[in-house]
């Protein structure tokens, strides 16, 4: 069985989290939080978040049932674009990315 949470519109860049998704993928649900919980990154805040949405959704599927992390996509949202002064009287663009983030877990088995 799986189950998944999506968090949009998250105010990170992708390129930022994806870093941190190669330290979890794979894992338990509870290793991963434990890992993510020691990680000194906005990133892991975030993601700790939507991993916990998605622990909590399986529990209102199936009772006692473990979860692991089978894949967690990072996609990129729309970019805030704000101006910049720059030398010479000009204007440089710089965009406020945002992400996307999709967990899906996969039943482990019974506790």
């Amino acid at each position: 069985m799986e189950v998944t949470a999506i968090a949009r519109y998250v105010r990170i860049s992708p390129r930022k989290l994806r870093t941190i998704i190669e330290l979890v993928k794979g894992k338990e649900v509870n290793d991963a939080i434990g890992i993510l919980k020691n990680l000194p990154k906005k990133g892991a805040r975030i993601l700790e978040k939507v991993i916990k949405s998605a622990e909590n959704n399986g529990k209102q599927k199936a009772e006692g049932v473990e979860w692991k992390i089978k894949n967690i996509i990072v996609d990129g949202g729309p970019m805030l674009k704000r101006y910049r002064a720059a030398p010479m009287g000009r204007a440089v663009m710089v965009r406020k990315r945002t992400s996307h983030i999709k967990v899906i877990l996969e039943s482990k088995g019974e506790k």
